[in-house]
């Protein structure tokens, strides 16, 4: 097991190093490569041929990730479908290697967030006391529940979080406090309130929100993130937001914060439950943190109310698409 860790950190480490000799060698001489890879030490027991097969996650992942960031969308709803429909591992492997991925990816996000002190800590530990465990229950379910029900499951969640996409307005068209009620303004109102003060000077102050619907909300999403890997950021941030009055942008990081304590607790899960695909993670990990650079960059010049309806549709589709493959063959 430790001699299998090793050669694993050892292969992501030198992925830069094995995308120039990739690039040097040619398709041609791959089986060269990777003979004189596999001589190496630090990589004894790497599946190297399986890697170097796989060198086209490297762009697609760079691709995914500049898309989710720039849209704001979790990134592991374009992994995990990718993993499954197109690589063609099985729908446990895709989970958890979608979150794996996940966690790399949003780092850039999540460092950006903290620096600029936007985020609702004291929302979020509520928020982590569901949203934990449940991602934790719901990755163990994902390596025990038959193959064809958690195919068929992450099917229906891609059409729900599609047609949530396209009904909920993005994060920042959303008005505080719209989705309430009457019941809910009535139990958020005199619980004190939240200050947030950033790093640039600007000070977010609104009503405390009334923390059982969150923590309920977040326990949801966090079992559905740990069974098909995407959810939890799509269901809590409109919801802090519409329903907790909180400003769009204290909303979304603090989303992204519990998403990150997440995932990682998640990741753990499915790395210790089976033997994680590191030939293909070895690729999406160095893809997503480029993707992720250039993501945070273009982020601004992409209209969120035009791409979140079409990743909406298209998600809808890919899940129309899981669900066929699985009940029509």
């Amino acid at each position: 097991m430790i001699g299998d860790r090793t050669a694993v950190f050892g292969g992501i480490a030198s992925t830069a190093g094995l995308l120039a000799l990739v690039s040097a060698a040619g398709s041609a001489e791959l089986g060269s490569v990777a003979a004189v890879l596999q001589s190496v030490p630090l990589v004894a027991g790497f599946p190297v041929e399986q890697f170097l097969g796989h060198w086209w996650v490297f762009p697609v992942s760079i691709l995914f990730s500049l898309v989710a960031l720039s849209s704001g969308v979790s990134g592991a709803l374009f992994f995990s479908p990718f993993f499954m429909l197109v690589v063609g591992l099985s729908p446990s492997q895709a989970i958890g290697a979608g979150l794996l991925t996940e966690v790399f990816g949003m780092g850039n996000g999540l460092l950006n967030y903290v620096r600029q002190r936007v985020v609702d800590y004291a929302t979020a530990k509520w928020l982590l006391l569901g949203a934990v465990p449940a991602v934790v229950a719901g990755a163990f379910a994902a390596h025990y529940v038959p193959t064809t029900l958690l195919t068929l499951a992450f099917g229906v969640g891609l059409l729900v979080l599609g047609a949530f996409l396209v009904y909920y307005d993005p994060p920042d068209e959303c008005v505080p406090g719209e989705g309430e009620g009457e019941y809910l303004e009535r139990k958020n109102t005199g619980r004190g309130q939240t200050t947030v003060e950033t790093t640039d000077g600007e000070t977010f102050t609104y009503d405390t929100c009334w923390r059982p619907p969150g923590v309920g909300l977040a326990t949801a999403g966090g079992f559905i993130t740990g069974l098909i890997s995407a959810g939890l950021p799509e269901i809590t941030t409109t919801q802090l937001i519409v329903r907790c009055r909180l400003p769009p942008c204290v909303a979304v990081a603090t989303s992204v914060f519990v998403l990150a304590i997440a995932a990682i607790a998640g990741a753990a899960v499915h790395a210790l439950a089976a033997t994680p695909v590191w030939y293909v993670v070895a690729w999406s990990i160095p893809g997503v943190l480029i993707g992720g650079t250039v993501g945070t960059r273009v982020g601004k010049y992409v209209p969120s109310e035009i791409m979140e309806p079409v990743l909406g549709v298209v998600f809808a589709v890919v899940g129309v698409i899981v669900l066929g493959s699985e009940l029509l063959v």
